[in-house]
């Protein structure tokens, strides 16, 4: 695979392009894109940057991130504080997901979805109002591990870390969730499934495959 240097902000624009053009193959009026990455490689970030340019564009979009749709603490922490099993299939609500804002984006769907069901801070309900899309508008979903769900997906980005990077940008705290990360590169290969690729081992100077 052959990655071409670029700054952040052209990367966001020239995504943002791409997306104006992007037509779900089902049928669905909102195109749905993936952000996907560890924690330490900051999907949302770049989720951010894209929907702001295409604002610019005069192309409404939603950020969704799948942190706000973790499962209360005591499923999560059933097994301990730190069950890599538990991690990799088990924290996020993906029923949740599929219900409150995929569910409502097929062909057909209202297009009304909830950006966010649960706090982890205050392990509560987060009781955000619900957010109506109107036809266009693209659902941008970012978050560790989210290509293994069967999403319907019409963009997948990947952003990439090596092995090395990513023990190093991940608190110490957090190394537990390495080998999670570890099985999904060879469950699922992102970076060999995505359909753009962005390196980002160093953060000042992504690179991507696009």
């Amino acid at each position: 695979m052959r990655f071409e240097a670029i700054t952040w902000e052209r990367l966001g624009d020239l995504l943002a392009d791409r997306l104006l053009d992007l037509k779900p193959d089902d049928g669905s009026p909102w195109p749905r894109v993936a952000f996907d990455g560890a924690p330490a490689a900051r999907p949302g970030d770049l989720a951010a940057r894209v929907s702001e340019a295409l604002r610019v564009r005069g192309r409404s979009s939603l950020v969704v991130g799948t942190e706000g749709f973790l499962r209360p603490a005591s499923l999560r922490f059933e097994y301990g504080h730190e069950d890599v099993e538990a991690y990799y299939d088990g924290w996020f609500d993906t029923a949740a997901l599929w219900r409150e804002v995929f569910g409502p984006l097929d062909p057909g769907g209202t297009g009304r979805i909830l950006p966010d069901l649960w706090d982890p801070a205050t392990d509560r309900a987060t009781r955000t109002p619900y957010v109506q899309l109107p036809p266009g508008a693209l659902l941008l979903a970012h978050g560790p591990l989210l290509l293994k769900h069967w999403f319907p997906f019409d963009l997948t980005v990947h952003v990439l870390l090596s092995q090395g990077a990513l023990r190093r940008r991940t608190p110490e705290a957090e190394h537990w969730t390495l080998s999670a990360f570890e099985r999904y590169g060879t469950d699922i290969d992102p970076a060999a499934t995505a359909d753009v690729v962005v390196r980002a081992d160093d953060p000042r100077h992504p690179a991507w495959n696009g």
